[in-house]
């Protein structure tokens, strides 16, 4: 085998990326050769070990593949004589060959280079497990290693272990991971830390908390990643306050934290929407100087948007002189969870004319904020902009269509998005679902469940909200008492006070409201504010004062500056005509400071959306509505309608 190689052809494809591998202070040098205008590149194994290596992780597979060629046609260049130095470099270019093609994804090349190979070691074997198992190629990657195991002449090493475990990241490997920590015990591996943090990242991954812990308590020594797996392992299973105290526990011993320790950290405390936790952390990358790395910027905007403190995630994006798309991401989906819907919209309206690549992230985020007020030709747009950017794969961006187009009360265009949909998800299902709900077509919600059952897709918390809203608004009482026991018989869910609160208005809808208060009685959980809404709104809509007292009191009880239950009972008096009692509810209330919120509607004609209030003159064209609204009045009393001495000045309010 040469120690050298001279290659001519290779120079041209060559990227500028690979200067530094050609710098004449280096091994590798160009010459110019007599007897030929070409330069020539002379490199050792090394150099073509590092230059096949840069290949692979920066995607050059014609430059990779280019050097291949070149030995396939010198095939002395590669096949070592008895030498054993010769043997160890040419198996080096092999394996750097190998992971080439690995790296490219090219794996019909990689498997008959690896059969073509008259020498094999451990790193080529790995390089075979780890090229399958990274291209999700599970079933072949674990043959590999089976085929590894089988042979006698190479053995597994640590790098085998991890390599393996990095792969077993969902709850279906959990087997997989329990054989390799066995394999882990039985060939002496278990004191060294990489193997360690692997076990643990996969174990968590893999849902199983408890071996995960106790990999991390067994462990003979621990770094940074050892803590920082653990951490982020109780952070990714929700587990916030065990991942908190762990950071703090990590912090006073001799291991110091680094910027993924912080990352996970913040994560926990936005989970917990921990403002002081927080803030105390943020202080601390202040002192460390790492506060205006770009990842740790976007985890601190979540923290204080998940806290409710958007100005100071605000301030955050107004500093940070990097930005990426998660930046912009976060800061979007913050101005959106915190009521800043109007300020989202423009955001991202912002963003695209300054144009900024826009992804899914970014269209699913500026979906949300979508409301029953907002103009439907802007969402057209952004399902425009959606189709022309091919996001239409993304069962994010669509299930944000579906809710956008049923909010904006073109259930017809969200049906339409659903069923264009290759991928479902269980929040394209609900999704579907809440829409016929929300438009009151219950018995299109319930066959669309049964289809998502049908489908394979377990219902969630969330699906039976949405169920129990359309029954509730059909009046089918029997059906869902029957979704509601089927929510912790047969899928093991736990109502929340929001599936209380639809059973309640169900069987008040229905007249059975006397059924509704002993529902709650019998809870098993106290019942909140939305529980007795629920309850008054019912005792509202039939008119029932003694129920709907009940209810009014308790809701007092439960939020006493609310005008809620005294706007409901006088609205109750008025419809029976009990007019000295509707005096007084509206004294008691005038008495205790309680004001009535403003009524808002809207409309939207050419492309805008217009606001009105009670008595509202602040429209530009306020004077001509009132004149049309004055006409109508009388067109109506020619009619024969009665309104009840209701006049123009009147109907302003």
């Amino acid at each position: 085998m040469k120690s050298q190689w001279i290659f001519t052809s290779l120079i041209p494809q060559i990227p500028s990326c690979f200067s530094s591998i050609l710098s004449p202070f280096k091994t590798p040098k160009l010459y110019q050769f007599p007897s030929s205008n070409l330069p020539k590149l002379v490199l050792n194994h090394l150099d073509l070990s590092l230059l096949l290596s840069l290949s692979g992780k920066q995607g050059f597979f014609l430059l990779g593949s280019s050097i291949h060629a070149s030995f396939v046609k010198n095939p002395e260049n590669l096949y070592p004589i008895e030498d054993f130095k010769d043997s160890n470099n040419a198996i080096v270019v092999w394996n750097s060959l190998l992971g080439m093609y690995s790296r490219c994804g090219t794996l019909t090349d990689l498997t008959k280079l690896f059969d073509e190979m008259p020498i094999r070691d451990t790193i080529s074997w790995n390089t075979m497990v780890s090229g399958f198992l990274r291209n999700g190629k599970f079933d072949e990657g674990f043959s590999y290693f089976k085929q590894m195991r089988k042979s006698g002449i190479c053995w597994f090493d640590q790098a085998t272990l991890t390599t393996i475990l990095s792969a077993c990241d969902r709850v279906e490997f959990y087997h997989v991971v329990k054989m390799m920590h066995g394999l882990v015990f039985s060939n002496g591996y278990e004191k060294e830390i990489s193997v360690g943090n692997s076990l643990i990242t996969s174990y968590f991954r893999c849902g199983c908390l408890s071996s995960g812990r106790q990999v991390f308590d067994e462990m003979f020594e621990r770094n940074v990643i050892t803590w920082t797996a653990m951490i982020s392992g109780l952070v990714q299973n929700e587990l916030y306050e065990k991942s908190l105290e762990l950071f703090n526990q990590m912090r006073s011993g001799p291991v110091c934290p680094n910027s993924l320790t912080y990352l996970s950290s913040l994560m926990a405390c936005s989970g917990l929407q921990a403002l002081t936790g927080g803030r105390q952390i943020h202080s601390l990358l202040w002192k460390l100087g790492i506060q205006s790395e770009v990842c740790i910027e976007s985890s601190l905007m979540d923290m204080y948007s998940k806290c409710g403190q958007v100005t100071d995630a605000w301030k955050i994006f107004e500093s940070a002189q990097d930005l990426d798309e998660v930046s912009m991401t976060v800061i979007l989906m913050g101005l959106a969870q915190n009521g800043f819907e109007e300020e989202a919209k423009r955001f991202f309206m912002k963003m695209f004319e300054s144009g900024i690549e826009i992804d899914p992230n970014m269209l699913s985020a500026v979906l949300g904020v979508f409301s029953e007020d907002t103009s439907l030709s802007l969402g057209k747009q952004i399902h425009s902009l959606s189709i022309k950017r091919n996001f239409g794969f993304n069962s994010y961006v669509n299930n944000g269509l579906i809710n956008m187009y049923s909010k904006c009360g073109d259930l017809e265009e969200s049906a339409k998005v659903f069923s264009r949909m290759s991928q479902r998800n269980s929040i394209s299902w609900n999704s579907m679902i809440a829409a016929f709900a929300r438009h009151g077509d219950g018995c299109r919600a319930l066959q669309l469940y049964e289809e998502m059952r049908s489908d394979g897709i377990a219902p969630t918390d969330v699906t039976f909200l949405s169920l129990l809203h359309a029954c509730s608004h059909v009046g089918l009482v029997e059906k869902g008492m029957e979704l509601l026991k089927s929510m912790t018989d047969v899928y093991g869910i736990i109502p929340r006070a929001e599936h209380y609160a639809c059973v309640v208005d169900m069987l008040g809808r229905a007249g059975l409201l006397n059924e509704a208060k002993t529902f709650i009685q019998g809870l098993p959980v106290k019942a909140d504010v939305l529980v007795w809404q629920a309850l008054l709104g019912t005792c509202s809509i039939r008119g029932d004062s003694k129920i709907g007292k009940y209810a009014a009191n308790q809701l007092i009880l439960e939020t006493p500056e609310s005008p809620v239950p005294y706007v409901s009972m006088a609205n109750i008096y008025s419809s029976r005509g009990k007019w000295k009692e509707r005096a007084r509810t509206i004294k008691r209330m005038k008495e205790i400071g309680v004001s009535k919120e403003i009524g808002i509607s809207w409309i939207e004609t050419e492309k805008k959306v217009h606001s009105f209030v009670v008595q509202d003159r602040m429209h530009p064209q306020a004077e001509l509505m009132y004149g049309i609204l004055e006409e109508l009045l009388k067109l109506m009393l020619e009619e024969g309608y009665v309104p009840g001495n209701v006049t123009p000045t009147e109907c302003q309010t």
